[in-house]
């Protein structure tokens, strides 16, 4: 039985996600005024929506009587197809079918630089599910060392470019992860391109290196997150992962002019 603090799962929580953004299309109304309705503040509906925190059943249900519609159940539930795990993924991501991206999924150490401390590489985990509901590949992170920056969104696989794209967009921002088709071990090397948070409110664009390196079952405990510096125990393992990304021309940084 769910209480008012009852956590929905990653399935429901993106299922809600979708709805609530349907329903402010729908309304023509903006995320500002759907959290004086819903009488919760701005950063809780927009941490909600985003991923960073999760949905509760107290949360939810004063947003379904501000926008006047169950975002739980009804129009939103899955289609009989996605629940026998068929269906295709909207063109914009590239039409694909759950069989065909089934080698995506799964949980990946994620590396990149940090952009906190020189020469250190910043680690976290990120999962890749196909979401029946939505029909289409989803990604989430975790234990990232700043929590409330873990992103969602989905995953675009065209046949053209040959590459993956791990894509979130919030309230008009996006952030993107471009990486090439997985190594025959499973690695994806590529550039991520973001926001990189400095003084005060001030956001500067930012691309670094990015490898995602696929977490066998049972092998997350051997693994470290957080900012791994030299001193490290890991730390030659998860650099090497990076320099792969430029020595091999996964992905290329031109100087300017």
């Amino acid at each position: 039985m769910l209480t008012s603090d009852s956590e929905f799962s990653s399935e429901q929580a993106h299922q809600i996600t979708l709805a609530v953004r349907e329903a402010l299309a729908r309304r023509r109304i903006s995320r500002q005024t759907l959290a004086e309705k819903a009488k919760i503040s701005l950063s809780t509906l927009e941490k909600a929506l985003s991923g960073r925190r999760p949905f509760t059943l107290a949360t939810v249900i004063r947003l379904e009587e501000a926008l006047g519609t169950d975002l739980r159940h009804a129009d939103y539930a899955p289609a009989p197809a996605a629940i026998q795990g068929g269906g295709t993924a909207p063109e914009h991501l590239g039409s694909y079918t759950k069989a065909a991206v089934s080698w995506l999924t799964g949980n990946y150490l994620t590396l990149r630089p940090s952009f906190g401390e020189a020469g250190a590489v910043f680690a976290y985990r990120t999962e890749i599910t196909w979401s029946d509901s939505a029909s289409r590949l989803i990604f989430r992170e975790a234990e990232r060392l700043d929590t409330g920056f873990n992103q969602q969104g989905e995953v675009s696989v065209p046949n053209q470019s040959g590459h993956v794209y791990l894509v979130t967009s919030i309230s008009g921002q996006y952030r993107v992860a471009v990486v090439g088709r997985p190594m025959n071990t499973g690695e994806m090397y590529g550039i991520l391109t973001s926001l990189r948070a400095g003084r005060g409110t001030q956001l500067t664009p930012v691309s670094a290196a990015i490898a995602l390196v696929p977490i066998p079952p049972g092998r997350e405990a051997d693994l470290s997150f957080g900012r791994i510096g030299p001193s490290h125990r890991h730390y030659g393992a998860y650099r090497e992962h990076l320099d792969r990304v430029t020595a091999e021309e996964f992905a290329l940084f031109k100087p300017g002019p």
